[in-house]
């Protein structure tokens, strides 16, 4: 895929699945500014409305367009069940994985990008006991793809999703404390067997935002080993 004379933003670039999509499109000639809360090119805050803003318009000032856009900063938020979630744990969830999402995209569209992926998760196709806040700010990430791909159909710019199952991330070991038996556990219960990698999921990513995926908007492509299809 050539993204030469391409500029792209990627959220969350400075790790995991963010920094593998930085790679990827590096390596297919974008110039690509990785913004993350800690690392990458960019500081950014993505629960910042004014500091999104800023950034990208200095992304645009810079390198003078915006032409694509990952998505990719996000969360697992706390473990518990409803009963159990404090208001504050489920609006952070929410902050971090819906709402930065949306500020993004605004910010993009406004600033001219042709080609957006936004990261969701399989977590955003069915319930997950004990990750309520998760799913549904993951579920309203679809809904946001979907809703915005459709006003900006016509204009020529595509919106996308994808919808990443368990992934080897910093994020993904943190979430477990590090406990490598319970990540292969995890693993084991996907249908192939295993959990995918950052660059096994920006490589779906880098291909919704590049050419050949053309006539793909408001698509929801899974990248989850197999779990959608159970």
């Amino acid at each position: 895929m050539n993204f030469d004379g391409k500029v792209a933003l990627v959220t969350g670039g400075g790790s995991g699945i963010g920094a593998a999509t930085v790679e990827a499109l590096r390596a297919g000639g974008a110039t690509v500014v990785a913004a993350d809360l800690d690392g990458g090119d960019l500081t950014l805050d993505v629960t910042d409305d004014a500091a999104v803003e800023a950034a990208i318009a200095a992304v645009v000032e810079q390198h003078g367009r915006l032409d694509l856009a990952a998505n990719v900063a996000g969360t697992s938020g706390a473990h518990a069940d409803v009963v159990d979630v404090g208001l504050d744990a489920w609006r952070h969830t929410l902050s971090v994985n819906l709402d930065a999402v949306f500020l993004c995209l605004r910010a993009e569209l406004r600033a001219g990008a042709t080609s957006i992926v936004n990261v969701a998760s399989s977590a955003g196709r069915m319930g997950v006991a004990g990750m309520a806040a998760y799913s549904a700010s993951k579920h309203g990430v679809i809904g946001l793809t979907k809703s915005a791909a459709l006003e900006v159909a016509r204009s020529g710019v595509r919106v996308n999703c994808v919808c990443p199952g368990g992934t080897r991330t910093p994020m993904l070991a943190a979430f477990v404390g590090g406990d490598e038996n319970a990540l292969e556990g995890m693993g084991r219960r996907t249908p192939m067997g295993r959990l995918g990698t950052p660059a096994e999921v920006a490589e779906a990513i880098v291909w919704l935002l590049s050419d050949s995926a053309s006539f793909l908007t408001g698509s929801v492509v899974e990248a989850d080993g197999g779990v959608a299809a159970v």
